[in-house]
């Protein structure tokens, strides 16, 4: 192969790898959607553990807030990861 070719393979071959950063990122961001829907679930159990026996809120609240947590903690780690796949 001639010069001129490998260079132009080589450019391509550049692209390529270079736009697959943003597939990887819109893949990571994908992640949020289920994090979403997680947080509702978890709200919604809330809801209606809470309607059920009100008498044990005081139970159900921190077990909420902490599966809240987890779950939003999981979205600001897809969120690191599509930055990280875009700005490296």
């Amino acid at each position: 192969m001639d010069p001129e070719t490998v260079k132009a393979l080589t450019h391509t071959l550049l692209d390529i790898s270079h736009n697959l950063r943003y597939v990887g990122a819109g893949a990571a961001i994908a992640a949020l959607g289920g994090v979403g829907t997680g947080i509702g679930i978890v709200f919604a159990s809330f809801i209606m553990s809470f309607a059920r026996q009100p008498a044990m809120e005081k139970r159900l609240l921190p077990v909420t807030w902490l599966a809240f947590a987890l779950a939003e903690a999981m979205g600001l780690f897809a969120l690191l990861i599509a930055f990280i796949f875009i700005f490296t």
